[in-house]
């Protein structure tokens, strides 16, 4: 559905000094896929978007949409926006607050330049939309007396009411109290699936783009750092940035001291102890290996008659816990070294001596 190649936009501070823009980003989302942009504020994925709706001209690069150019430096081919068929939600929701629900939705519709629908074509469209998003009893109510999550849902309607083939998504739930953003983005995934649509989700919340994302790019610097499925990227980071940004890790130091094969297991040595860990790629001995260890991934339990030490097994003492609701989590000292470990309901307190197993499947090494 949408093939973005080597897009490059430098932007300039008012010194003339290099203030950040996109470096080489590539990628394609397939028709049908929601395709997240995550990362930190600045990185680039704004930016991205912008480009590929026509709002941004590019420095260069290529996008095609629906197998067609939109935007090819080589070529000098530039669509206009009104002309990419592309709808948009922003942050901002950018609803009209003189017009009720109704003339909202149907404003693409009336503001098309070529082929306008009918009145009557124009009706049953909004109409369809707007039961679709559950907004069909308040047709007629002012959009100043809608509450935020319906004016959201106000947005989705209006970016779907022209039927494009492809939606843009800047951070749009962001303006949202913490349980009704958990609640739109279910309905933000039911919309894109029973629409069928290909939508690419700009955010800079690891949870939100875990939890809805068919595919997801790490942006950092503006550059793509990785791309995968959501477990792909949560479970095999590429690098410490990723390990950090998506999730909670335990980064943990070593030297790997036997040459590891592409996908499988080596021996580190750490602080903690010898550590088997995962290789994603072939690796020499070297110093200098990050290990990344989820909290959650840690085996934890009581201490009980000093259990040997081992391959993947350390003894340490409950420093800290934090109850989290569903979870407790502890910090562990081994020695001059805290490990980060989160349990449900476990029966531990501070100053309790306990035993770690790192399960070496779990044990990610960066080298």
């Amino acid at each position: 559905m949408l093939q973005v190649e080597n897009l490059q936009k430098r932007f300039q501070s008012s010194a003339g000094s290099p203030a950040g823009g996109v470096f080489g980003v590539s990628f394609q989302v397939a028709e049908g896929e929601l395709f997240t942009l995550l990362g930190p504020s600045g990185c680039g994925k704004t930016t991205t978007l912008r480009s590929i709706a026509g709002l941004e001209l590019p420095d260069s690069g290529r996008i095609r949409l629906g197998g067609n150019d939109v935007y090819n430096s080589q070529t000098g081919a530039s669509v206009p926006l009104h002309r990419r068929n592309i709808g948009m939600v922003f942050q901002s929701y950018a609803i009209w607050p003189h017009m009720d629900v109704f003339e909202n939705a149907a404003y693409p519709l009336r503001a098309r330049r070529r082929q306008r629908p009918s009145r009557q074509e124009i009706a049953a469209k909004v109409e369809k939309v707007l039961d679709m998003v559950g907004l069909r009893d308040y047709i007629r109510r002012p959009a100043t007396q809608l509450s935020g999550g319906q004016q959201q849902r106000l947005a989705f309607a209006r970016a779907l009411t022209r039927e494009p083939g492809l939606l843009l998504l800047d951070e749009p739930l962001s303006n949202l109290d913490a349980q009704l953003r958990e609640q739109m983005r279910t309905e933000l995934v039911r919309l894109q699936r029973d629409t069928g649509l290909a939508a690419i989700y700009v955010t800079h919340d690891q949870s939100e783009a875990l939890a809805i994302s068919d595919r997801i790019a790490v942006m950092n610097e503006g550059r793509i750092v990785q791309t995968g499925s959501p477990q792909e990227i949560y479970d095999r980071p590429d690098s410490e940035f990723v390990a950090n940004f998506i999730g909670r890790s335990n980064l943990i130091r070593g030297d790997l001291t036997a040459a590891a094969a592409g996908q499988a297991f080596a021996c580190v040595k750490t602080e903690i102890g010898d550590l088997e860990c995962w290789f994603k790629q072939a690796t020499p001995p070297r110093p200098g290996v990050v290990l990344v260890v989820r909290p959650e991934n840690i085996e934890l339990a009581p201490r009980n008659g000093g259990a040997a030490n081992g391959t993947n097994r350390s003894q340490g003492v409950i420093l800290r816990k934090i109850f989290l609701g569903e979870i407790n989590e502890y910090a562990v000292g081994i020695g001059s070294h805290e490990v980060i470990v989160r349990k449900p309901g476990a029966p531990l307190a501070v100053g309790d001596p306990v035993s770690l197993h790192i399960p070496p499947d779990k044990t990610i090494a960066l080298a």
